[in-house]
């Protein structure tokens, strides 16, 4: 099958490209390579990529450019199959500091991707939409009934992005799913999270710095359960024109999570507390129960389970992730 991923050089877009080419598909890749975070990691995931690729009947093609190229997309898209749509300008605070950027990359940049779906009669489009839609919690858990009032640019634009998506398909009929993804993490996340941080520092004899009082919560999940859902939406139909969370259910304090990976890298550590950061919501904590109904969606790593293998990982990758270590 010919598959195209946006932000297939990302954190997530990465892991769902390399799965793809794994069962031996043909996986076109567009991503714009805009440094954010550390380039060598985006370096990785294609590496990775290609290994899977070229270790299956599948094939795998890099390109580098921008969603927001109309032409770009339009001759990507003429031979594809199915799409999974993860570009975007990532992180909350950055929106905050620039919201007209993150406006053209998130949502014009959807509309040029599903409209180029539309033109072409693709199969799917499976759009990355975040938790961070809701933004103050009326109650918790969040079902997909919750208001949506987000507390930044960024999940503005990523409200805007899955109701574009369910559009395309009540208006068009184009088979779309938005899926919420609720704090992903795990091997090759953007080193400018909070678990990364809390990580690196306490790897290198700092106290992790929390920023607030760390009573925020957060639904951590862990990225292969996101691959996973994914790749079985690449035949599975049965979620097409919905908008689902895709979450673990298991809540954590930021305070917690600072403890778990302090007590294992170094219990001696005090936690430091910093003022809380712009735009950040308060909590977010996702009820699951509609995916599971619809497409028997079940995580599989609790956050204790999935923190001591990002925390394994990173050890056995420090030389080259860690910015302490890269920038020595």
């Amino acid at each position: 099958m010919q598959i195209l991923v946006t932000g297939g050089a990302g954190f997530i877009g990465g892991h769902i490209a390399e799965g793809l080419a794994k069962g031996g598909h043909d996986v076109t890749v567009i991503d714009s390579y805009v440094p954010y975070y550390n380039l060598g990691i985006k370096d990785r995931n294609v590496d990775a990529t290609k290994a899977a690729a070229a270790a299956t009947d599948g094939s795998y093609t890099l390109v580098e450019g921008s969603i927001t190229n109309e032409d770009l997309l339009d001759e990507l898209v003429a031979d594809t199959d199915v799409i999974y749509h993860q570009a975007a300008q990532a992180g909350v605070r950055k929106s905050v500091e620039e919201p007209a950027k993150v406006n053209r990359f998130n949502v014009d940049g959807t509309v040029n991707v599903l409209e180029a779906a539309r033109s072409h009669d693709i199969d799917r489009v499976v759009v990355a939409s975040s938790s961070s839609v809701y933004g103050k919690p009326e109650y918790l858990p969040y079902d997909e009934a919750h208001p949506t009032t987000p507390v930044s640019p960024y999940g503005v634009s990523k409200l805007a992005t899955e109701q574009y998506t369910r559009v395309y398909n009540e208006v068009y009929g184009l088979p779309t799913v938005a899926l919420r993804y609720f704090t992903v993490y795990g091997p090759r996340m953007r080193p400018n999270m909070a678990m990364t941080n809390f990580v690196s520092r306490c790897l290198h004899g700092e106290s992790p710095v929390i920023y607030g009082d760390g009573t925020q919560t957060r639904d951590f999940t862990y990225v292969g359960d996101i691959k996973r859902i994914n790749e079985q939406l690449l035949e599975d139909d049965r979620a097409d024109g919905e908008i689902l969370n895709i979450g673990s259910t298991d809540n954590i304090d930021i305070t917690t999570l600072a403890e778990v990976i302090r007590d294992e890298i170094n219990p001696s550590l005090e936690l430091e507390y910093g003022e809380p950061r712009e735009g950040d919501a308060e909590h977010t904590h996702a009820d699951i129960s509609k995916a599971a109904e619809i497409l028997d969606y079940e995580p599989t790593t609790d956050i204790r389970d999935g923190v001591q293998q990002f925390i394994d990982w990173y050890r056995e990758n420090q030389e080259w992730y860690d910015p302490l270590v890269r920038n020595s």
